[in-house]
């Protein structure tokens, strides 16, 4: 079901330098997931778009270790304790393979996080790493608020949504959780197979209205099995409820593309 992978550190290739305008306001979480593995039963065949788009999560940098940075030197004053951003003479700084996601938006590690949390520091280091706010810094420094501002937008993307941080939670663990694996679930299949018919008969909001609340509740039931299962560090029983939390997530998107 997972294997215990070794501790992950943050690779820069998969932060490149984005010559791009990015928004300055909180960018859509992406939970969109798409699987290679073959169905192994007809239940699987019936279940569409809901198989097809369970599998991995796109790549995340990450890192075990809360307290990286502290004492780094600003490379360009000098300062103990510069962090994405230095304090004393507001330069931005390369990015730093010792920090974790909870650490950029001041939290402690834990799964149960409030939205506010993280939208304010969010914009906050935005104001500070944009890349159109830098313009007038020297080439160098340019290419590390892109760098920066990419890191801080997949910690938004990857924090502010139940199954992408249970993912990352787990990885920082050191657990690698197989994407494409499917559960082997008759009454689960059945259950996704029933809601993607009535998805797909629906002709009112209103209705779908009521399978998007349904899905939800089941969404949040396995949420909160991953977070005790976690907190007991009882691994197979988390692994377990992040893969279930992916079909009822699933399932909610196909709701809301129909509203």
């Amino acid at each position: 079901m997972w294997r215990r992978a070794g501790r992950i550190r943050l690779h820069l290739a998969e932060i490149t330098v984005r010559r791009v305008r990015r928004p300055l306001g909180p960018p859509a979480p992406n939970a969109t997931f798409s699987a290679s593995a073959p169905a192994s039963s007809s239940f699987h065949h019936c279940l569409g778009p809901f198989r097809d788009s369970i599998g991995a999560p796109p790549s995340r940098s990450i890192s075990t270790q809360a307290d990286g940075g502290d004492g780094r030197e600003c490379w360009s004053c000098g300062a103990k304790g510069a962090f994405l951003s230095c304090g004393s003479c507001r330069s931005v700084q390369p990015v730093d393979p010792a920090v974790d996601y909870f650490r950029i938006f001041g939290l402690d590690r834990g799964y149960n996080i409030k939205d506010n949390s993280l939208e304010g520091k969010y914009k906050d280091w935005q104001k500070k790493l944009h890349p159109d706010l830098v313009h007038s810094k020297s080439e160098k420094e340019r290419a590390f608020a892109a760098e920066q501002s990419a890191l801080v937008i997949d910690a938004y993307r990857t924090l502010s949504k139940p199954l992408p941080r249970a993912l990352y939670m787990l990885q920082l663990e050191g657990i690698h959780v197989d994407e494409e694996k499917t559960i082997n679930d008759p009454e689960l299949l059945m259950e996704m197979m029933e809601i993607r018919e009535a998805v797909s008969e629906a002709t009112d909001s209103q209705t779908l209205g009521k399978i998007q609340s349904q899905m939800k509740r089941k969404l949040e039931t396995w949420s909160k099995s991953f977070e005790e299962a976690f907190k007991k560090r009882d691994f197979d029983r988390a692994v377990e409820a992040t893969q279930r939390m992916r079909y009822y997530e699933r399932a909610m998107e196909e709701t809301v593309k129909k509203l």
